[in-house]
């Protein structure tokens, strides 16, 4: 070996280490951020199914319509508890927040007659959680934001025998 040769290999050290370090830095960590946003936006979405289905399965308990909303609201509130604990937010399931008014993360409705069955009454569960509010990572929230327009919600309906309680 020639002493060209030696001296070009030597000024050649540490380029794959530099080579490696951008390309993690630039293309492989984005993705892993994206990757794993997405995946908690999946588990949030599906934790608040989970909890409008929960507090809706809850109301069939017997007892007053008061009663069926404050359990459909702690059935639900048990169920999502990781999103309020990562929120900040808390929920007053002694006074249920009916559907359709501000923000709110559970919403139970009053019974009301169901529409496919005036006979019956209904009542339903919605689950919410305020994405732009609060993000999973900050930056990935204008990167989701063009999917994500308005708050992740569930709802859940419930037909009930008010005459059984």
């Amino acid at each position: 070996m020639n002493a060209r040769t030696r001296c070009q290999r030597q000024r050649q050290r540490g380029v794959a280490a530099i080579e490696f370090a951008l390309v993690f830095m630039l293309g492989i960590l984005p993705l892993i951020m994206l990757t794993m946003t997405g995946v908690l936006i999946f588990a949030a979405k599906e934790s608040l199914t989970l909890a409008a289905s929960e507090g809706a399965r809850a109301a069939l308990h017997y007892g007053n319509a008061t009663q069926r909303q404050t359990f459909a609201c702690q059935a639900a509130q048990q169920s999502m508890q990781w999103l309020l604990n990562f929120t900040g937010e808390s929920v007053d399931c002694s006074a249920p927040q009916s559907p359709g008014g501000s923000y709110t993360p559970i919403a139970v409705s009053t019974t009301s007659p169901c529409p496919s069955n005036a006979a019956v009454q209904c009542m339903t569960v919605v689950t919410s959680f305020d994405y732009d509010k609060h993000p999973f990572i900050p930056v990935a929230s204008s990167v989701y934001g063009w999917v994500m327009k308005s708050n992740m919600t569930s709802s859940a309906t419930v037909q009930l025998d008010m005459a059984g309680g």
